[in-house]
């Protein structure tokens, strides 16, 4: 039976072991609760423009198990400002062409687990974005979607950094990105450090492996600057598979602080059966053991 639980605030009240009774979202409290009864319901039609599924703001010791989330209108799971989360067993389904319908967005939240779960979507199936410390992610499977972001960053000046972050045993199918850094080319005083991508399979993935430090999306309203973000330390270990064009490793770094301590170990990645392309700018690191495509550290 899917249900989520923990102690966590509603509406300003202290809730405690919610369940679901199914996969419509009804939803109800234990007796011991402070919470009433509520009823959580999936909106089907006339919903809310950029309605979220399951928002938890400023909580803690969160559970959520075997829950599936369907065409969300906005993002499906936001975990905002929260500590000790654990998402296990979550299946998200939405339309490859769904905009802004991230599976799971987590920002200025600590001690952050997700494992063995499923998201097809039509955005990032895990975005990460400032203020995020200590989060796991393992055993996710990720496909229609734009794959495991950070970011975007540097949406403002004043920014808190990303650190402590460990992706392992993932499966990328089909998606416009595998493991993604992107940062707007505008100050910031941001940072993303101590980042750990281990073990993927990327299936016909356009990016497998990139960090994008000039992202603009659609080349609209973009700020031209140089980005404030500086990015170290980040692994790519254990990383195999086709990419879907031929550029499979892209490393686009800022001018002002270019990427150092970039670590490929044991990377393998094709383009139709043949040798692909990687390519750096303002991007320092090194390779261990094999890497293919031949890297421009």
């Amino acid at each position: 039976m899917p249900w989520f639980g923990g102690s966590f605030m509603l509406s300003g009240l202290l809730c405690k072991l919610v369940y679901f009774n199914n996969i419509t979202g009804e939803a109800s409290f234990d007796n011991s609760s402070s919470c009433p009864n509520i009823k959580v319901e999936l909106c089907s039609s006339n919903c809310p423009a950029g309605a979220t599924t399951l928002s938890f703001v400023n909580s803690n010791n969160i559970k959520i198990k075997g829950l599936l989330s369907l065409n969300s209108q906005m993002f499906h799971i936001v975990i905002n400002g929260c500590q000790n989360v654990q998402v296990q067993g979550v299946r998200v389904i939405a339309a490859g062409d769904s905009p802004n319908t991230d599976g799971i967005h987590v920002q200025l939240s600590t001690d952050v687990v997700i494992m063995d779960s499923s998201i097809k979507t039509g955005d990032d199936c895990i975005s990460i974005g400032p203020g995020t410390k200590n989060l796991w992610i393992e055993r996710v499977g990720c496909g229609p979607g734009h794959g495991i972001s950070i970011g975007s960053l540097a949406k403002t000046t004043d920014e808190r950094g990303v650190q402590n972050v460990t992706v392992k045993n993932t499966v990328f199918s089909g998606t416009t990105n595998g493991f993604r850094i992107k940062s707007w080319a505008r100050h910031s005083n941001g940072f993303v450090k101590a980042i750990r991508f281990i073990g993927a399979t990327m299936i016909n993935v356009q990016n497998p492996i990139i960090i994008d430090q000039n992202y603009c999306p659609h080349n609209l309203n973009c700020p031209n600057q140089v980005s404030g973000i500086q990015i170290s330390d980040v692994m790519y270990q254990g990383i195999r598979g086709t990419s879907a064009t031929p550029v499979a490793i892209k490393f686009d770094c800022s001018f002002k602080y270019p990427c150092k301590g970039i670590r490929l170990q044991n990377v393998n990645l094709t383009y139709l059966k043949k040798e692909a392309r990687s390519t750096c700018t303002n991007a320092i690191g090194k390779t261990y053991g094999q890497v293919l495509p031949d890297n421009c550290l």
